[in-house]
């Protein structure tokens, strides 16, 4: 029974793979017919897949290279991208979790806070980029805070939603066995709470990533978003089409890393 459900799930599965390189497969067809040839060198409209792949290819073989201020590779870029996600995400997935915590524990200070988590959340992250320019004066620090504020509000809503629907019962045997503080926080409440905590981390890391893209193209100086903007000064739209598909395949594997972190995570009551 467990040999025959298997091989199902194995046909379908390759189903669903042959369908998607159909797709891909007519999608490139139909890009590669749709662009104009190049005339002295100088290709009309957007550039084709085969250009796309030919400059992917050149900048993949060496990432890291560094020519100066405007001109470095792809890997260098994508180090700073990604280390200012890690930092300002760091740093708003603790403020969120601990703040959750605390008002999933309490219903009364959730609703006295509610309020103003309610405004604050629907605001642009990259709204609060002028401030953070103005107070930090850095403008390194203004992506990392620009990160920050898109981070921030989906852990903190999940966070306090998982702490508020843990079942009394565990909270209430734990005050008997007269656990502290801090025993309660890592021995009951984050276990219980973490499919919920972890499905919050998992929607912000998307918007992190879209936020600190944004911010890179507003700060300049290095990063996979003032990659972008850079090379559309320069009119390589080859580059900025590569540039968009590794912005893309980046963020498929850090919500691919979450997703499989939230099933390990996950626990049937």
């Amino acid at each position: 029974m467990n040999g025959t459900r298997t091989m199902t799930k194995t046909k379908e599965r390759q189903k669903v793979w042959l369908a998607s390189l159909v797709f891909l497969l007519v999608f490139l067809f139909f890009w590669q017919a749709g662009t104009k040839p190049s005339v002295g060198g100088r290709t009309e409209g957007l550039p084709g897949p085969v250009a796309v792949a030919e400059r992917a290819w050149e900048m993949i073989s060496n990432p890291f290279y560094d020519r100066g201020p405007n001109d470095k590779g792809i890997g260098i870029q994508l180090f700073y991208s990604l280390g200012r996600l890690a930092a300002g995400y760091a740093a708003a997935s603790i403020v969120a979790i601990f703040l959750g915590v605390v008002l999933g524990l309490s219903p009364t200070l959730y609703r006295a806070v509610n309020p103003y988590i309610q405004i604050l959340r629907p605001i642009s992250p990259l709204a609060w980029m002028p401030l953070f320019l103005y107070t930090i004066k850095n403008s390194a620090w203004a992506a990392m805070m620009v990160v920050f504020m898109s981070s921030i509000w989906p852990t903190l809503a999940n966070t306090a939603f998982g702490v508020g629907s843990i079942k009394r019962d565990y909270l209430n045997v734990s005050a008997l066995l007269q656990l502290s503080w801090l025993s309660r926080f890592f021995k009951v409440i984050l276990p219980a709470a973490a499919p919920a905590i972890v499905a919050g981390l998992r929607i912000s890391i998307g918007g992190a990533w879209i936020a600190v893209v944004a911010a890179e193209m507003l700060i300049g100086g290095t990063g996979i978003g003032y990659f972008v903007w850079n090379e559309w000064n320069n009119l390589q739209l080859t580059s900025v089409i590569f540039a968009i598909l590794t912005i893309g395949s980046v963020g498929v594997l850090l919500d691919a890393g979450f997703a499989r972190l939230a099933k390990k995570l996950s626990y049937a009551e």
